[in-house]
């Protein structure tokens, strides 16, 4: 039987790994040499750009599959909070008429947070791939 909170941890796996994983693409599809000459404006190193691309590419797929959920979230939970504080901050929470507030990246680090915590054990290929391996340690100490 399933339970409610591994739906609804798995729904909010998918929706935020979709949502890294285009964020992601965006960068790179955009050009991502302008995402590293933006970040370099900013003070940080222009490479971060690359960086944080791959990690909303790859972790967004990652999340998609449930492949290392704990840890692609606890990356997204770093990859929010330095963009609230970096960057968005100074704009408040709902932004300051120039540009965009923090209320979206502290919803997405708190839903990471959530995922990071607690996992996402439903549909996931972690489960495929290494609960096969608990179960097998299971039946040889039966035995």
């Amino acid at each position: 039987m399933l339970k409610k909170y591994e739906v609804s941890t798995l729904i909010l796996r998918i929706v935020l790994g979709v949502t890294f994983f285009i964020h992601g693409f965006v960068k790179f599809q955009g050009g991502i040499e302008n995402i590293a000459g933006w970040f370099a404006s900013i003070g940080l190193p222009g490479f971060m750009a690359y960086a944080v691309g791959l990690i909303e590419i790859v972790g967004g797929i990652a999340l998609i599959v449930g492949f290392g959920s704990r840890i692609v979230s606890a990356l997204f939970v770093l990859l929010m909070a330095g963009a609230i504080f970096k960057v968005k901050l100074a704009g408040g929470f709902l932004g300051n008429g120039q540009g965009a507030g923090y209320e979206l990246e502290l919803a997405f680090l708190a839903m990471a947070l959530l995922i990071a915590i607690n996992n996402s054990k439903l549909f996931a290929l972690d489960q495929l791939l290494f609960n096969k391996e608990k179960k097998d340690n299971n039946i040889s100490k039966a035995a």
